[in-house]
C-alpha cells in the first residue's frame, strides 16, 4: 500500500468542501447541544432545506434546463445566488419554528425524536414524484451556482492545479477559501456570543433550566433562539455542499450526516469551539481512509494511527460496516480521553 497517497487523499479531503460542510453543521450542533443542551438529531434536515433553497431559486429556467422541461418544471428559477441563500436561511428559520414550537417545552428526547423524523420526512418528500416539478425528485438539480463561480479569482483551466500533490482545481480552491473564511468568522462570532449575557443564559439553561426559569428567564424563548441560530448554521453547511458540487440530491442528506457532525463536536469536547478545527480533519480523514480499502497500514502512534490500525483489522468488511467501525472506535477513544482535554466551558 502507498501510505503517502492515502495521507495525501486524506489531507485533500480534510481541507476540502466536505470538511467545510461538516464544520458549519458542527458549529450549529454545538450551539444546540454543547451550549444549550438541545438534543437535535435532525441537523441534516436544516442542511437539506438550505441546499434546496439555493438550488430551486438558482436552477436554470425551463428553456435552458438540462434536466427538466417546461412541461414538468414549476416554481421560481434563474434567481441571483444571494436570493437563493436568503431563501435557504428563511426555510431553516421556518423549520426551526415548526420543530421547536411543540417540543421545546417538553423533555429533550421529544426534540430528538421530532428532529430526526422531520429530516427523514423532508428527504422522502423531496424525492417523491409529487415534488418532481420543484425538486426533480430522485434526479435532483444541477448547475445553479454560476453566480458564485463567476467571481472566482483563481484560474480554472485544465492545467491550473494548486498546492502540489493536493491537486485542487480553481473552483475547489475558491469554495475552500470562502468556506473556511466563513467557518473562521462564525467560530469567532459564536465564541464571542457565548461570552455575552445571552450566551451565559444558554449555558445556565443547559446546566439547570429550572434554576434559569426561577431567575425570570424565558427558557422557551432562549431555546427557540438557539435552535434557530444553530439551524441557520446547518443550512449554510447545506448551501456550501450544494454550491461546491453544483448539484443536490435528496439522498445525500441522510441521518448519518448528523451523527458525523456529533462525532466532530464530541472529539473536540462539547462547547469548545476550537476543538472543531482540530478534529474535523481527523474525522473526514478517517472516512476517506475507509474508502481506500487498502492494506499494509503501519501504526503512526497517534489517534489517526489507531484508526488506521482498526482499518487494517477490518479491511475485509464491506465499506459501510468499515466506516461505521472507524467512527465507533474514534468516538470511544475520545470519550474515554475526554477528561484529558477538559470539560465544557
Amino acid at each position: 500500500m502507498d501510505l503517502g497517497n492515502v495521507l495525501i487523499d486524506g489531507f485533500r479531503a480534510a481541507f476540502g468542501v466536505e470538511a467545510v460542510v461538516f464544520a458549519l453543521a458542527a458549529i450549529g450542533l454545538n450551539i444546540h447541544f454543547g451550549y444549550t443542551g438541545l438534543l437535535n438529531f435532525g441537523q441534516v434536515g436544516f442542511m437539506l432545506v438550505g441546499a434546496y433553497g439555493v438550488a430551486i431559486m438558482g436552477r436554470p429556467c425551463p428553456d435552458v434546463a438540462a434536466t427538466q422541461t417546461a412541461a414538468d418544471q414549476i416554481g421560481p428559477c434563474g434567481q441571483p445566488l444571494v436570493v437563493g441563500v436568503l431563501v435557504g436561511i428563511l426555510l431553516a428559520v421556518i423549520l426551526a419554528l415548526l420543530l421547536g414550537a411543540p417540543t421545546l417545552r417538553l423533555r429533550s428526547d421529544y426534540l430528538a425524536i421530532t428532529t430526526i423524523a422531520a429530516a427523514e420526512i423532508l428527504r422522502f418528500v423531496f424525492r417523491s414524484d409529487v415534488a418532481r416539478p420543484i425538486t426533480n425528485s430522485v434526479f435532483g438539480l444541477q448547475q445553479f451556482a454560476g453566480d458564485f463561480f463567476a467571481v472566482n479569482p483563481f484560474p480554472d483551466g485544465p492545467s491550473d492545479r494548486y498546492f502540489g500533490a493536493l491537486n485542487y482545481s480553481g473552483q475547489q480552491l475558491w469554495v475552500m477559501v470562502v468556506g473556511w473564511a466563513l467557518v473562521g468568522l462564525l467560530t469567532y462570532w459564536t465564541w464571542s456570543l457565548m461570552r455575552s449575557p445571552w450566551g451565559r443564559v444558554l449555558k445556565s439553561i443547559r446546566e439547570d433550566e429550572d434554576a434559569a426559569r426561577a431567575l425570570g428567564k424565558n427558557v422557551f424563548s432562549y431555546k427557540m433562539q438557539a435552535l434557530i441560530l444553530g439551524g441557520i448554521f446547518g443550512a449554510l453547511g447545506g448551501i456550501f455542499l450544494a454550491m461546491g458540487t453544483q448539484a443536490v440530491n435528496p439522498d445525500t442528506y441522510i441521518p448519518v450526516r448528523t451523527f458525523f457532525a456529533y462525532v466532530i463536536i464530541i472529539l473536540g469536547v462539547l462547547a469548545v469551539l476550537l476543538g472543531l478545527w482540530r478534529w474535523v480533519d481527523i474525522s473526514v480523514t478517517a472516512r476517506k481512509v475507509a474508502a481506500q480499502r487498502k492494506s499494509d497500514q503501519p501504526d503512526l502512534g497517534n489517534p489517526l494511527g489507531r484508526v488506521l490500525n482498526v482499518y487494517e483489522e477490518n479491511k475485509t468488511a464491506d465499506p459501510e460496516t468499515l466506516e461505521l467501525k472507524l467512527d465507533e472506535i474514534v468516538l470511544r477513544h475520545c470519550i474515554d480521553g475526554r477528561q484529558e482535554y477538559g470539560g465544557r466551558q
